[in-house]
């Protein structure tokens, strides 16, 4: 049993499933489009507001060296990453890397991990997405949208956020109808948001005061200690606790900093739509990545130098940093960039979430009911309006504030996955063609799980504990479901890696 647990899917055999009339996605990508991805998908709520409560919680100005840390383990990661996507261009990112070397269960565990992930994210950001519009409406159109349609109802317990629901249904339909839509709508979004960027960068500059960095690295102060489930995991198993500010708190401010960064292996997913991925997909993983840390660390340096660390809002820190300098105006451009960026956050996650639904389904560990794209857009429309209408649902009846810590801890083992996974077939599969290598394995991969393991130690108890329910729920459906009607276990697999191309009969 434990050689079925652990067969794996030979990557050719990964490779020709995608051209199967019935189950193929259209190619329509360039490098320019998945680079455009991720910026799309990375810069979010992180810029506009981790940049204020860690510097003022946790780093003080040194939040610059914050994001440099978080983006070096990002970058660790984005360079596993682009080798396998290279290598083996299909859709499902971590989960397809995962079964073409270390074997179905750990695929399929991977692929639940990533299908949390992505519609926990999606919800999240449709749902910090409505809190803007609904304040842009009131403070430009004078709106006040009614309390029940704006989540949950303070006196009865009951709401339904409708902006947040309407906006996961349109994005879906956007979706549905193609890849190539889908991208250009994000070309247009991102491109706004980046220039709401640069005017705070540029515009900020001319407003800092370098009293304000003084000092850089403020002197340490113990974290409170405490033994609840809202303990960081590594001070319960250790005693440790982080300390805020000092050079601790720059590592510990990494930590939280992290889920700015949260997406870029979105683009990943995109693999098996881009038309040349052996060259483009590592070009986008990591050209996006690079893009997102520069602008990230510029922010941070601007909006610490405008206005002291101590003093900086947690909700709002680049629009109270300008209002507090006697900068209206610039405030409500930042408002309006947040309320156009989180549109592009919330598509590309769901775009991620549908593409790793379609290929566990495409390999039978779901219903191959899911596997079939439209015959006139090529695109799995069938998982996407299902997962949409789900997605939207959540996140008109919930908040989901106490479970965005999911989206943290699903990515971070997703990277460590995906690095391990590159050892492992580096040594099963030296043959392969690999159009871009991780360079110095298994040095960076080891690296790149060891930093992924220490920003999850910090995470707190209750997120692992939410985290294991949420996969024992996934092994249950896996030893119920997913084993028996697996493609290879269908196909009559009779070793470990050794499977046969199935009749292209077109039956679900």
């Amino acid at each position: 049993m434990s050689s079925t647990l652990f067969r794996t899917k030979k990557v050719e055999q990964s490779i020709l499933d995608t051209e199967e009339p019935e189950h193929a996605l259209k190619k329509s990508l360039s490098a320019l489009d998945l680079t455009v991805f991720g910026v799309g998908v990375i810069i979010g709520t992180g810029i506009f507001v981790y940049t204020g409560s860690v510097a003022k919680t946790t780093a003080g100005p040194a939040i610059s060296l914050s994001f440099v840390a978080a983006g070096v383990v990002c970058a660790l990661a984005a360079l596993c990453y682009a080798e396998f996507a290279s290598t083996v261009p299909v859709a499902g990112s971590a989960y397809t890397f995962s079964y073409a070397s270390i074997g179905e269960l750990p695929a399929w565990i991977i692929g639940w991990d990533l299908v949390l992930e992505f519609a926990l994210g999606t919800a999240v950001v449709a749902v910090g997405w409505s809190g803007y519009f609904r304040s842009f409406l009131v403070n430009n159109i004078g709106w006040h949208v009614p309390e029940v349609m704006g989540g949950r109802d303070g006196a009865s317990g009951f709401g339904f956020d409708l902006f947040a629901a309407l906006l996961v249904l349109v994005l879906t339909a956007v979706l549905v109808i193609g890849m190539k839509l889908s991208a250009r709508v994000t070309q247009v979004v991102v491109a706004i948001k980046l220039v709401v960027v640069f005017i705070v960068i540029i515009a900020g500059a001319f407003i800092v005061d370098t009293a304000n960095y003084h000092p850089y690295i403020p002197r340490s102060e113990s974290a409170a200690a405490g033994g609840s489930l809202k303990a960081p995991l590594i001070q319960l198993m250790f005693g440790w606790a982080p300390s805020n500010f000092g050079v601790m708190g720059v590592f510990t401010g990494a930590s939280i900093v992290f889920f700015a960064f949260i997406g870029f292996d979105v683009v990943a997913t995109a693999a098996e739509e881009t038309r040349n991925p052996q060259r483009d997909m590592p070009r986008g993983i990591i050209g996006s990545l690079f893009i997102c840390t520069v602008l990230y660390v510029a922010v941070s340096i601007v909006v610490t130098g405008m206005q002291k660390y101590r003093e900086l809002s947690v909700q709002a820190p680049l629009a109270e940093a300008f209002k507090a300098t006697g900068h209206p105006w610039y405030a409500g451009v930042i408002s309006f960039g947040a309320t156009i960026g989180l549109i592009t956050v919330c598509m590309i996650l769901l775009l991620g979430q549908t593409r790793v639904f379609f290929a566990m389904s495409r390999d039978g560990l779901l219903p191959r009911f899911f596997s079939h794209t439209h015959p006139r857009f090529r695109t799995p429309y069938r998982p996407t309006i299902l997962l949409g209408v789900i997605i939207a649902v959540v996140a008109g009846f919930t908040s989901l504030r106490t479970l965005g810590e999911l989206v943290n801890i699903g990515t971070l083992f997703a990277f460590i996955v995906v690095a391990i996974s590159v050892i492992i077939l580096r040594r099963t599969r030296p043959d392969l063609h690999r159009a871009f290598r991780t360079p110095w394995v298994p040095v960076i991969p080891i690296l790149s799980v060891c930093a992924s393991l220490w920003l999850m130690l910090n995470l707190p108890a209750e997120t692992w504990l939410r985290f294991a329910i949420w996969m024992v729920i996934g092994f249950l459906v896996y030893f119920l479901y997913g084993r028996t009607h697996s493609r290879l276990a269908r196909d009559g697999e009779t070793a470990v890696g050794e499977v046969t191309r199935p009749p292209n009969d077109g039956t679900p």
